[in-house]
């Protein structure tokens, strides 16, 4: 068995999984977290998310205080400083704790000469703090702690809304549930909700949606084994009302995993769906099946290339595709704030090109008549419209279903989600009907 971690030395471990080795937080963290106490894991969830959110933020402010920056092999002393100075200017932890057991942090590393660094510089922050801050916060990249080149992009697509958009991916994002409405009306499962002590607000622009007004283990939720609610953001839930399968339709979700919209896709459909869900990874595929099953549903699961059709399908062709293409998923960097460290701006390029073979690749597969939504978690439009509008100009076959909505902003063809809009993820989604 493996020994127990506190929770300062969990986070510290999974921000060196990330920041020094490019590992997923959804990766590094998990196994972490089950060695440390269940009383604590808040903790340590909270100094891990955080100093990630805000770790570009952080680096600028403690230069303040470094002679000169440290090297690579001290990248753990680095992520504990940074770790201290998070609590020290977000959570409510005593300033003399913080420091002290950040201290201790670095005798632990056995590096004895941290442990005075450490102490020496977020002693500084506890007096300088407030003014090295305001210095820092003059570059809009540094204090929303985006690189330089995510805010450029941003700025440049979202012009005077950018400052909002930037304040969302910061914000600690809502848990939202998707109501199984085919099976309970909202209202009642709202009240199932207050009946078991957890207060929920309906979404303003999502009938299926109820927003908690604190996150809870899903084992808390009334009916979740019975597939009675899901766990989805608002805007993830509106891509099966805008495909609006028919009962008896035959449907491709294409990149399909984890299976929140092949389950809302079939929940809609009462199961009555010939639904085929593709995914690159076996693994992931073992998700969307777990999802089906507690929705009692079934579906033909492929693991396969959906850019390379011939090798999975022989059948008839689809009335409906699902195209929830791979992207940079900036939108939803509140849930996944890694991304800021993992994302590249070459990565941008070769996404958009991935995602225009996905188009390409599955077009031939959509019957005369039938629809093609396209979706993605980006708020960048070199993956977006700009991506379907290319599309379109080459594919005569094709044309745009606009989509009437009150939610989100029209773009040249689809509509976006900018991040935070309604208190939603970032989503974009355009659909297409082939004539």
């Amino acid at each position: 068995m493996s020994s127990p971690l506190s929770p300062r030395k969990a986070a510290l471990q999974a921000l060196l999984r990330v920041l020094r080795d490019g590992a997923s937080l959804s990766d590094a963290l998990p196994p972490l977290l089950a060695r440390v106490s269940p009383r604590d894991r808040g903790l340590a969830q909270a100094l891990c998310y955080g100093t990630l959110r805000w770790h570009r933020r952080l680096e600028a402010i403690l230069a303040c205080w470094l002679e000169r920056p440290l090297k690579r092999r001290d990248r753990d002393v680095a992520c504990a400083l940074a770790m201290g100075l998070f609590e020290l200017l977000y959570l409510d932890t005593p300033d003399y704790a913080a420091v002290q057991e950040t201290a201790g942090l670095g005798r632990g590393l056995g590096k004895r000469w941290a442990v005075g660094l450490i102490n020496g510089v977020l002693r500084r922050a506890q007096r300088e703090g407030a003014a090295c801050a305001t210095a820092v916060d003059r570059d809009p990249a540094l204090r929303h702690a985006l690189p330089d080149w995510l805010y450029r992009r941003l700025a440049a697509a979202y012009g005077d809304g950018t400052e909002a958009v930037c304040q969302a991916l910061n914000a600690h994002p809502p848990m939202t549930l998707r109501v199984n409405t085919a099976r309970i009306p909202r209202g009642d499962y709202q009240e199932r909700l207050a009946g078991a002590g957890l207060a929920a607000a309906p979404h303003p622009q999502v009938e299926t949606a109820l927003v908690l007004e604190r996150p809870v283990e899903v084992s808390a939720l009334p009916g979740f084994a019975e597939g009675l609610c899901s766990v989805q953001d608002a805007a993830a839930q509106l891509a099966a009302p805008l495909l609006d399968c028919p009962p008896g339709a035959r449907v491709l979700d294409a990149c399909a995993a984890p299976g929140g919209k092949t389950l809302h896709l079939l929940d809609r459909a009462g199961g009555r769906l010939a639904l085929t869900a593709v995914d690159s990874s076996g693994k992931r595929l073992e998700r969307v099946a777990e999802n089906l099953q507690r929705g009692g549903h079934r579906a033909a699961l492929v693991a396969a290339d959906a850019a390379h059709p011939d090798t999975w399908h022989q059948s008839p062709p689809f009335d409906r595709i699902l195209l929830d293409a791979p992207c940079s998923a900036t939108g939803v960097i509140r849930r996944h704030p890694d991304i800021k460290h993992l994302r590249r701006e070459g990565d941008i390029p070769a996404l958009a090109r991935t995602q225009a073979d996905l188009l390409r690749a599955l077009w031939p597969l959509l019957a005369p008549g039938g629809i093609l939504l396209y979706a993605t978690c980006s708020l960048l439009p070199d993956e977006n419209d700009m991506t379907v509008l290319r599309f379109l100009e080459d594919e005569p076959s094709a044309s745009e279903d606009p989509i009437q909505a009150p939610w989100g902003v029209p773009r040249q063809v689809g509509r976006q989600v900018p991040a935070g809009s309604d208190g939603m993820d970032g989503f974009y989604y355009a659909r297409l009907i082939k004539r």
